[in-house]
């Protein structure tokens, strides 16, 4: 684990965030789309799998990262994603858009399906090298969360949570929560101990991100 991962944002420097700027400055085109396990693509390129409660803002993140409004389709209606959505990122990087999660009025055998893919993909991927996991800065961890951080935790998945909609989340508030968070990470030996703070719709956090994840595909 490097220094910034360990540390969050604050010290990537000016050569970082133009690292993170050119990699996704990259082509970055839809490749693969896999409703089960048996469907899974050829493993390839390092993977970057995006997980979060459905309407976390998985789709508007991958979007506001590449620079490209309508790459990850987003949609008003929580439970819309229903696979495993990859993209090539310049040859680089795989980004993996995974099913969201935690949305009650989806039924249960449905459901339970996704929530069976997305374990054997986290169980069994080995070019999966982080898992972002996605959470609404203005709630916090929610059960399905931590649900899912312990998964990661099992399957020894390297683990960054990432909060969103930030721009949501007043000056107090974000002194309250983000420490609240990352005390709770504690529990969590496979999560990094410093979350990333991001707004899809002002871009904050977004450059540091990108940086974050140009560490990842520099390093293979």
């Amino acid at each position: 684990m490097t220094d910034a991962q360990a540390t969050g944002a604050d010290t990537y420097g000016p050569e970082a965030i133009e690292a993170g700027r050119l990699l996704f400055a990259q082509e970055c085109r839809f490749t693969w789309g896999s409703a089960s396990l048996s469907d899974l693509p050829p493993a390839g390129l390092p993977e970057i799998a995006f997980a979060g409660r459905s309407n976390v803002g998985k789709s508007s993140l991958v979007n506001a990262l590449t620079g490209r409004k309508t790459l990850a389709r987003t949609s008003h209606t929580p439970g819309r994603t229903q696979q495993l959505n990859f993209f090539d990122l310049g040859g680089r990087l795989a980004l993996v858009d995974l099913p969201g999660y935690g949305y009650a009025k989806v039924s249960k055998s449905l459901s339970q399906g996704w929530t069976d893919t997305l374990k054997g993909y986290l169980r069994g991927r080995a070019t999966l090298r982080r898992a972002l996991v996605l959470i609404d800065g203005r709630h916090g961890i929610k059960e399905s969360d931590a649900e899912i951080l312990k998964l990661l935790d099992d399957t020894a998945v390297a683990t960054q949570v990432v909060l969103t909609k930030m721009d949501k989340v007043g000056k107090s508030e974000r002194e309250r929560r983000v420490p609240e968070i990352e005390a709770a990470l504690k529990r969590h030996p496979a999560a990094f101990p410093k979350v990333m703070l991001t707004s899809s719709d002002k871009g904050e956090g977004i450059a540091e991100l990108r940086a974050f994840l140009a560490e990842i595909a520099k390093n293979g």
